[in-house]
């Protein structure tokens, strides 16, 4: 099945972001130590804590692909929107330190300025993740991931964490070290925003809620098949990238079975030129408020 596919190479995008938090927290941590940056010491904590993110959104993905079981008649697919789910919880608790520090260090400001080059490991460490995020990013829109999306927002955070890492640096070194503290603040109300916007994102999708656009769209398209006269029901809800629809509508109460069931084909057949990822159930209701075709 076309879905489960798109879960596996969701994977891809979780094991890229695992691996490079790894090396670059790996990297951060030596050179803060060995370049007295307190400031990279921090990214390196935070890509620590970003590892786990990653590692949730790995689970969510692999729990999605499981087939239907008794107690999931419609798969384990929202799984990887609890994953979603988690990585924005984490990145709030990462923007809160952030934040925190940021407010710390107005009142003990670091005593011995770092080294240049710990500036450096910042911004390559920024370029890195960046690269990261457009491959996240250009892999949750071609597989329409709501998992993947959130590891790449967490990546793009990542780089601008970096970034005012690196700039905070250099206003150590050259003696404005309330620089650091103005960016961390900026990076902090950043990735606390982007955080938020999984979260609401997760939120409405667990709760079922149903993109109106989306819905009024796929109307329009069912009302114009051959057949249809009334459109008297429309349900959507999101199970993870796959989109479930419920129709009912009206035909002519003439129409055998399989000329019922030919409507529904088409219903079916148009709505997936637009919606590839969608399943669709159609009720057919006779109806009664217009005289049968065959009468004169």
């Amino acid at each position: 099945m076309e879905v489960y596919k798109n879960l596996r190479k969701g994977e891809k995008g979780a094991w890229l972001s695992i691996g490079a938090y790894i090396f670059l927290s790996a990297l951060k941590l030596f050179f803060g130590f060995t370049g007295s940056s307190e400031a990279l010491i921090a990214d390196g904590l935070n890509n620590l804590s970003d590892i786990i993110a990653s590692v949730a959104v790995l689970v969510g993905l692999r729990i999605s692909q499981k087939p239907p079981d008794e107690n999931h008649h419609y798969g384990h697919l929202r799984a990887e929107t609890i994953a979603s789910l988690l990585a924005s919880f984490i990145m709030a608790v990462i923007s809160l330190q952030v934040l925190l520090n940021a407010v710390r260090s107005f009142f003990a400001p670091p005593e011995t300025a770092p080294s240049l080059f710990t500036a450096g490991v910042a911004f390559f460490s920024a370029i890195v993740m960046y690269g990261v995020y457009r491959y996240n990013i250009k892999l949750s829109r071609k597989i329409k991931s709501p998992s993947v999306k959130a590891a790449a927002y967490d990546n793009r955070s990542d780089a601008l964490v970096s970034i005012g890492a690196g700039i905070g640096i250099i206003g150590a070194i050259f003696g404005a070290p309330i620089l650091d503290t103005i960016t961390a603040l900026l990076v902090g109300i950043i990735i606390l925003k982007t955080a938020w916007d999984i979260f609401k994102e997760a939120v409405l999708t667990l709760t079922d809620a149903f993109n109106e656009e989306e819905g009024e769209t796929m109307s329009v398209i069912v009302r114009k098949v051959p057949g249809v006269r009334i459109l008297r029901e429309f349900k959507g809800r999101n199970h993870g990238n796959v989109m479930f629809v419920d129709l009912t509508i009206a035909v002519d109460p003439a129409l055998n079975v399989m000329e019922s069931h030919w409507i529904t084909e088409e219903i079916e057949r148009k709505i997936h030129k637009v919606k590839p990822n969608c399943v669709i159930l159609v009720h057919i209701e006779p109806d009664f408020t217009m005289p049968f075709d065959d009468e004169e």
